[in-house]
């Protein structure tokens, strides 16, 4: 047993080290190989100490999962990468259901039977809640369906009832006599699959971010559960520090937007009325992905870039010395990430300074514009987060804004009642001069209209970010 104790101990240390590795670009990459040799370890291990299974069939299996993650890891693209995590999420908890599934099927009774079947229903229903939430947010991401936040009459006393006798039910599966357990586990599973699908049904695009992390979370609180039920600690550690970092993470993103968790769940955001519905035209704005634009929303855009042109966009763009660029989900949506590189090297070829502007929630999940910047090749050391980055817009000459909204809209700061009152924002507004590089004057998610483009220091270039910012960049060296 101590032996196991201290494998165990010494697997959770490299999952820790691992992910302290990964807190930096430079050593990410001997981080994910640490956290994966880790995971290889407890396998091995696992094989070794239960003795139960048939390791060629288990090795067939491992292959082929290995190949679909090398093959899907290989070919989604950055812009799908949140959907991609919230899958990987969901099938996290599939696969706790699944383990406490295949040892409740094996299972005979051997002692502590209470702690086992209570152990079991729990993993099973965070199991399965973590599955269905994970699979609605893949659908709203991928704009395949539920992509408005939906409402419905009576909802939230719905999610509530369901949670709690979901929890009542695991309860009485302690206190039942033994032929009635498995009986009711298929029960608290329904209940888990129908609490993640309203649970997730409910968020709005803004939300999204917060989302994915709790279901992250909630991947991991399986895992640790499913551990307790099958006696493995270190699956009962590892998953415990997925589910508190997750937990930590979500936390973070809910202080970024100025929301409380429960608010977010219960589908409730300041200024609004639990059963209002996003109006469709906003939030079409705001989640369309498709590279397909209509041929009136392609002449307006290309109006509104030829009126935009005719400001002294060159003279502003080089007489700037400090520059700050602020990427949004915008970016992501029109795949400019590359632009964006071409345009900071440019910049700095003429020897500006130039960094970037990262808020927490400025894309799909948490950390999504880093990810995007870094698959474009740009330097981390240029991404600074709010907290860093604000104090810096009081002495810059320009701020280049790259298909953001509401996380620059000083309506958050100016307006009470709205979605994003109170909620932190970069102070673009604060620079020399700002150019908007958004794909149109809507409102983001929000709906608040932005108040920045009405000041008179702000220059909106509205159209494709893909076609805009290659403009600024041969504006660089020309003189009006």
């Amino acid at each position: 047993m101590a032996v196991t104790i201290t494998l165990a101990m010494l697997i959770i240390v490299g999952f820790l080290a691992g992910i302290r590795l990964m807190q930096s670009p430079r050593t990410a990459l001997w981080g994910n190989r640490l956290g994966a040799l880790s995971m290889l370890v407890a396998i091995a291990w696992t094989f070794v100490y239960t003795g139960q299974a048939i390791l060629s069939t288990a090795l067939v299996y491992i292959a082929i999962g290995g190949l679909i993650g090398l093959i899907l890891g290989q070919s989604v693209k950055m812009i799908h990468m949140p959907q991609t995590v919230a899958l990987l999420n969901g099938l996290g908890g599939a696969a706790s259901a699944l383990v406490v599934w295949a040892a409740v099927i094996s299972y005979h009774g051997e002692g502590a039977e209470m702690l086992f079947w209570g152990t079991s229903g729990l993993a099973l229903g965070v199991g399965a809640l973590t599955l269905s939430g994970s699979i609605i947010a893949v659908l709203k991401l991928q704009g395949l369906a539920f992509r408005q936040a939906v409402q419905l009459k009576g909802h939230g006393h719905i999610l509530r009832a369901a949670i709690l006798l979901a929890v009542l039910l695991v309860l009485i599966n302690m206190s039942l006599p033994g032929q009635y357990y498995f009986q009711l586990l298929p029960v608290v599973a329904l209940l888990g699959l129908l609490a993640g699908f309203f649970m997730t049904l409910r968020i709005g695009g803004a939300d999204m971010p917060i989302v994915i992390s709790l279901l992250n979370s909630f991947s991991g609180i399986a895992a640790s559960i499913a551990g307790l039920a099958v006696e493995n600690v270190i699956l009962a550690g590892t998953g415990a520090l997925v589910g508190v970092a997750g937990m930590i993470l979500t936390r973070i993103m809910c202080r970024a937007m100025n929301r409380s968790l429960f608010s977010v769940l219960a589908g409730f955001t300041p200024g609004k009325k639990e059963a209002e519905t996003v109006p469709p035209e906003e939030e079409q704005s705001a989640i369309d992905e498709s590279p397909a634009k209509s041929k009136v929303a392609e002449e307006e855009a290309e109006s509104a870039v030829a009126e935009g042109s005719e400001d002294n966009l060159p003279d502003i763009i080089n007489q700037a010395q400090r520059i700050i660029i602020i990427p949004g989900y915008g970016m992501a949506v029109a795949q400019a990430q590359n632009a964006v590189e071409q345009l900071l090297d440019a910049l700095e070829g003429k020897g500006k300074e130039v960094k970037f502007a990262i808020h927490p929630v400025a894309g799909r999940m948490p950390g999504h514009m880093n990810v995007l910047l870094a698959e474009a090749g740009i330097d981390y050391e240029k991404l600074m987060d709010l907290d860093a980055i604000n104090p810096q817009f009081d002495h810059a000459d320009l701020a280049i804004i790259v298909g953001a909204c509401d996380v620059v809209n000083p309506a958050a700061n100016a307006a009470e009642g709205t979605p994003i009152s109170g909620m932190p924002i970069l102070n673009a507004e604060k620079a020399r001069h700002v150019i908007v590089c958004n794909i149109d004057e809507k409102p983001g998610y929000s709906g608040v209209d932005n108040l920045l483009y009405e000041q008179d220091h702000v220059h909106t270039f509205w159209g494709d970010a893909a076609e805009t910012i290659p403009q600024l960049t041969g504006m660089i060296g020309q003189v009006s």
